[in-house]
């Protein structure tokens, strides 16, 4: 495999695909005479078996078929790479000289695409067959380049692409579909990020459990007796560092509580940041997991502590290529807000075998976020970046707990799309998108969606209970009046009963299997 490599996940030059000039007529040079196969004028087919670069030259092995259907090896070279495979057209010039009066692998290769059979999106993968530069491009180099396909109903079809990359023979490359004439590379190293990083996010997502479920359980588990007194430090620890209201409520306050909501503690760990540490949800959790691990002393602890913490990419890494993006599980596990699970009903008092399930849940809950943010972090079709925060927040509300699930969006523009001489990374050139999810008593599930772009606001909010949704309406006026006097554009400000639809998603479909490796 050849790795076309990214820095981060912005587009590579698009490689257009365009109407190639006629085959231009090519003279090969015989290593090896004719002996007869051919009289001088006479022509016949020839597929190229081989192909072998020199110093000056390209080494072939052609397979002569002459009309009567006998078959024969000649050994030539040639100055223009001709493409493994590719079907020629050849004339005997003299004993050792043949002209080439067709390439067959150029002429027969699709110059565009058919958007009814790959409409724009598509995820194409291929093969490089042949690559040599183009005559007559300017000053920046273009290679004209023949891609045998692997996938779609178009696989073992060849296309012919112009692109700046020199692309290696016998490279695999991935491209988006983006119009009849038009490619964008993908590179691999970001597609085996993203195999390893579906593969997580459906198991985390499939062993996640509530935060407040196992919040509860501590707080009653601390009124029992004969707790040891490590894992009751621990439990203490991780009730305290818990934010309330008031403390959400100030920008600082939320600022902080972002930032030991556990979504940066690796960040936090590869910087060396510890100091923080004793206030991270997700640094106490898995302190709280350590506590409880060797206190089961079972084999069911060990698994618990294998399977939540694994973080290795699967052995048959290939096999699951074929599958990546196509999973129900993974598509539930990147909807928002993740849905309320809870193990099993907590009825009397609770053993250290049961807390350590709901930790090992609640850490595979915070993990489940943070994958999700990483999957949802992407270059769009336009080139824009777009950042994905998601993260959960147990907040303290009395004496309830509250779980307050965030997704953060950023849309920055593509800088080739900034026209204007300022920064691209102006804050009224962004896009803020803000989605909360939580379930308040008395006023039950409620979920807000707000965006902000070049100074304006605007907000839907959404109340599964009738009486909520009126009683939000209603204070719809004074809420306008307060983000104004913030300094707020505020433009629609809506409440309604119900959930917010959840419309089609757009994920990358990818697939990576190359037959003849």
């Amino acid at each position: 495999m050849t790795d076309i490599s990214s820095s981060r996940p912005l587009p590579p030059t698009a490689p257009t695909a365009r109407a190639s000039a006629p085959p231009v007529e090519l003279a090969l040079k015989l290593l090896q005479p004719l002996q007869g196969l051919l009289t001088t004028g006479e022509s016949a087919s020839a597929e190229v078996l081989t192909v072998k670069p020199s110093a000056q030259h390209f080494q072939l092995l052609l397979q002569l078929t002459l009309d009567n259907g006998r078959q024969a090896t000649l050994r030539a070279s040639s100055t223009r790479l001709l493409a493994q495979g590719s079907t020629l057209q050849v004339t005997a010039l003299a004993d050792t000289r043949l002209a080439v009066t067709q390439q067959g692998a150029g002429s027969s290769a699709l110059t565009q695409l058919d958007l009814q059979q790959l409409p724009p999106g598509t995820l194409l993968q291929g093969k490089v067959l042949a690559s040599e530069q183009a005559p007559g491009k300017g000053q920046e180099a273009v290679y004209r380049v023949i891609v045998s396909l692997l996938n779609t109903p178009l696989a073992g079809t060849k296309l012919m692409i112009e692109t700046p990359l020199a692309l290696p023979l016998g490279s695999l490359l991935s491209a988006q579909v983006q119009g009849a004439q038009a490619l964008i590379f993908l590179p691999l190293s970001a597609r085996l990020d993203q195999l390893e990083l579906a593969q997580q996010l459906t198991s985390q997502a499939a062993r996640q459990g509530s935060l407040d479920g196992l919040l509860k359980t501590l707080h009653g588990a601390l009124g029992q007796s004969g707790l040891p007194a490590g894992l009751r430090a621990s439990i203490d620890q991780l009730l305290a560092g818990l934010p309330d209201g008031a403390q959400l409520s100030s920008s600082k306050g939320l600022a902080q509580a972002l930032e030991n909501s556990g979504l940066f503690l690796e960040a936090k760990l590869l910087a060396g940041q510890t100091s923080g540490l004793p206030q991270d949800l997700k640094a106490n959790l898995l302190r709280l997991f350590g506590q409880l691990q060797p206190a089961t002393a079972s084999p069911l602890g060990a698994g618990l502590a294998g399977a939540t913490l694994a973080q290795a990419l699967p052995a048959f890494a290939r096999n699951a290529l074929g599958s990546l993006g196509q999973t129900p599980a993974r598509q539930q596990a990147l909807s928002f807000p993740l849905p309320a699970r809870l193990l099993q009903a907590m009825d009397g008092e609770v053993d250290l075998q049961t807390l350590l399930k709901l930790a090992a849940a609640a850490l595979s809950r915070l993990q489940t976020h943070q994958l999700s943010s990483m999957a949802q972090t992407q270059v769009g079709p336009d080139g824009n970046l777009l950042t994905t925060w998601q993260l959960e927040l147990p907040m303290r509300d009395q004496q309830e707990l509250v779980a307050l699930q965030i997704k953060l969006q950023r849309e920055e523009p593509a800088p080739q799309q900034d026209k204007e001489p300022s920064d691209p990374k102006d804050p009224h050139k962004m896009i803020w998108r803000v989605e909360l999810a939580f379930d308040l008593a008395p006023l039950g599930p409620l979920q807000v969606q707000a965006q902000l772009a070049r100074g304006s606001l605007t907000s839907q909010l959404w109340a599964e209970r009738a009486g909520t949704a009126r009683l939000i309406e209603a204070q719809l006026g004074n809420l306008r009046d307060r983000l104004s006097a913030a300094g707020l554009q505020v433009g629609q400000l809506d409440c309604r009963q119900g959930t917010p639809p959840q419309g089609p998603r757009t994920q990358l479909e990818q697939r990576w299997i190359d037959e003849t490796a």
